[in-house]
């Protein structure tokens, strides 16, 4: 570990930079499909044979899964966000590579970027839907957003330095 310290590291500028960036496109690019392209209104809009901007609001994590309407529900969706977070603060405190704190820096700003939307709506804002027309029918991916594409992203990047055993990532 850099320093002794389990909050500041060598790359943590850099991860933080990162996080901070992803954070702040995903908003802007939440509240600019929200209250001036108004895609709420708009509903379905086309933008190629396979993407589509749709905006639907996801009460669960990832991939819709344990949804949660109740006020006592979301707070514990944001309070295991919050603690998540955290953790990934501390292993971007010990990581010493630099594509390690990008990614880390990703996670942790498309984990941010979501929880503003749910202590501000009450939900995730998840507008991208990727789909595949077939002879067989339509197959209709998960309705995604910008955060969720830089935690993906963020994952990816820890992946492949996993594979590396000269720059393996180690979890705090």
């Amino acid at each position: 570990m850099d320093g002794g310290s389990y909050l500041f590291g060598s790359r943590s500028l850099l991860g933080l930079g990162v996080a901070v960036l992803a954070a702040i496109a995903d908003q802007t690019a939440k509240l600019w499909l929200i209250f001036v392209y108004d895609l709420p209104r708009r509903g379905l809009v086309a933008l190629t044979p396979f993407l589509d901007l749709i905006l639907t609001w996801n009460q669960g994590i990832s991939y819709g899964l344990f949804p949660q309407e109740t006020a006592f529900g979301r707070w514990v969706l944001l309070a295991i966000k919050t603690g998540a977070v955290v953790v990934l603060w501390v292993w971007l405190a010990r990581v010493r590579a630099k594509l390690s704190a990008v990614a880390l820096g990703l996670i942790i700003g498309g984990a941010i970027g979501n929880a503003v939307d749910r202590l501000t709506y009450g939900a995730v804002a998840d507008y991208l839907l990727f789909h595949l027309d077939t002879a067989g029918g339509r197959f209709n991916w998960y309705v995604f957003n910008l955060a969720d594409a830089a935690i993906v992203a963020g994952v990816i990047g820890l992946l492949y330095e996993s594979f590396r055993p000269d720059r393996a990532v180690k979890a705090p």
